[in-house]
């Protein structure tokens, strides 16, 4: 059943009162992040007022169980270096721009006890659906290592990205990603406070094929 979304799955806009269940998602599915990087309830009703069709978020049985989180916003990447906090803006938010040419996703978890169930694809395809409707050039993300906790004794942050891409170790985030369609742009140092990765994140790109 791991690739095969339950049939009573269905991906919803954010409903601001959602906010406090959609916070304890987040905390569950980052455990080694300082909650102060992570959606708090306030960060998501802001999100409510400025881009609910860009926050995505998956009801399992009418109960919240994950969620996709993104901005409109244009990208330099001739300078491609930033910070989660930078480049969002205030409440993760903030720096939403209407006409921005890329979805900027700031933020995709699954409540861990509801992962493997196709829930993080259905997501992805939301995501993709807005980015198609809107005609925006693709999604850019900082995309966290979660693996990466356990090689940091043995190598760097750039080989195991790199050793994830050629298909040699299996990160649960990146894998997933790579196999979304999304391709390694490069490396994000201190993106956010997380222990898991010591704040590495690889910058990662899906481009939308032009029509």
């Amino acid at each position: 059943m791991g690739n095969v979304p339950p049939l009573s799955l269905e991906i919803v806009n954010l409903d601001a009162a959602l906010a406090a269940e959609l916070e304890s998602i987040e905390l569950a599915s980052f455990p080694m992040a300082d909650p102060n990087d992570l959606l708090s309830a306030d960060d998501i009703r802001a999100y409510a007022e400025v881009f609910p069709e860009g926050y995505f978020v998956a009801m399992l049985d009418g109960r919240p169980v994950g969620q996709g989180a993104g901005i409109y916003l244009d990208f330099d990447f001739d300078h491609p270096q930033h910070t989660l906090a930078e480049i969002t803006g205030t409440n993760q938010c903030g720096n939403h721009d209407p006409a921005g040419p890329w979805y900027y996703g700031t933020d995709i978890s699954v409540h861990p006890e509801y992962r493997g169930l196709g829930i993080g694809k259905a997501l992805y395809r939301a995501r993709k659906a807005l980015v198609e409707r809107d005609r925006k050039r693709g999604i850019i993300a900082g995309g966290a290592l979660p693996g990466f906790f356990d090689h940091k004794a043995t190598m760097t942050a750039a080989e195991y990205v790199n050793r994830v891409v050629a298909g040699e170790m299996h990160d649960p985030t990146l894998s997933f990603q790579l196999s979304q369609g999304f391709e390694v742009r490069g490396m994000l140092e201190n993106y956010m406070d997380d222990e898991a990765d010591d704040g590495w994140a690889a910058l990662i790109v899906w481009e939308r094929t032009q029509h």
